[in-house]
């Protein structure tokens, strides 16, 4: 099992001023303790429960190139793109610049997206539900066209794309994987059987449930369930001074049990650094066996 760092709050002690300082030290700390992914929130506004709505957020892909250029070892993506705030073909040119310049480090990391009021303020697109899911799939499939030798058109019910060439191709072969973020039974877990490596879920009493809902979906597919990186969404809260450390270890434990292979999570007070030191002196190393 592995860990991975959800960075979903920007505004740290000292301001805005130094915040790249700042974003530096937690990544390189987080590098340097075994953490293996890497990643931050696609939101243009700050969200409950992390904090007010007018605190600090920045854009997802000018983050994560900031953080390729300071990192050497971990997997850097979005949890998770929000499929309509970019065109699909922006978006996979987006993950293979970042790709290239991590030296294959990318995931394309992407759900239905959800925040309508952010979208709404911004003047961003946002249709009903239904229309966001086939959005998503048709997102999928022209990533994957543009990361394969098809450089034909792509013409879809939503997008129409004249010629998906994309030069440099990433690094990562075939292609950077696809993590797909939520639960939903119908839709979303039939997509990660059909286009993803990675599924991500809420840590939770469903978790078994929703793993065998994937299973029955790779069965139905003709893929191979056994080869999707299962990942949970958790939070990591060792304590101020560890002393959460054993309950956190049992609950992780629990996951594995499961079939997780790889917990991501926010740290509480993640801008002070020590929390991130006890998980990679406490944590990392015993749940790497697992």
């Amino acid at each position: 099992m592995e860990l991975g760092l959800h960075i979903a709050d920007f505004t740290f002690p000292a301001g805005p001023s130094i915040l790249s300082d700042d974003l530096r030290r937690i990544a390189v700390t987080a590098e340097g303790a075994g953490f293996s992914k890497l990643s931050v929130m696609d939101h243009l506004w700050q969200i409950e429960p992390v904090g007010p709505i007018d605190t600090e957020m920045l854009e997802a892909y000018t983050t994560l190139g900031f953080l390729a250029a300071v990192t050497e070892k971990v997997d850097l993506l979005a949890w998770v793109t929000a499929t309509v705030y970019r065109e699909p073909g922006l978006l996979a040119k987006a993950v293979s610049t970042l790709d290239v310049l991590s030296k294959g480090r990318a995931y394309l990391g992407i759900g239905a997206a959800w925040n309508e009021d952010e979208s709404v303020g911004l003047g961003l697109h946002f249709p009903p539900t239904a229309e966001r899911f086939e959005r998503l799939e048709e997102t999928l499939q022209i990533c994957l066209q543009m990361w394969s030798e098809n450089d034909g058109p792509f013409d879809g019910k939503h997008y129409r794309l004249g010629r998906t060439m994309n030069v440099p191709q990433p690094l990562r072969r075939p292609h950077p994987p696809i993590l797909i973020g939520g639960g939903g039974e119908k839709k979303t877990l039939r997509m990660v059987a059909q286009y993803a490596q990675a599924c991500n879920l809420f840590g939770g009493p469903e978790v078994a449930h929703k793993l065998e809902v994937l299973r029955d979906h790779c069965t139905a597919l003709g893929t191979d369930y056994d080869a999707i990186e299962k990942t949970v969404m958790f939070p990591l809260d060792p304590g101020a001074g560890g002393q959460n450390v054993d309950t956190l270890l049992g609950q992780l434990e629990d996951l594995s049990k499961l079939g997780i292979t790889h917990v991501h999570g926010w740290v509480p007070q993640v801008a002070s650094i020590t929390p991130l030191e006890i998980l990679g002196e406490r944590v990392v190393p015993v749940i790497a066996d697992w």
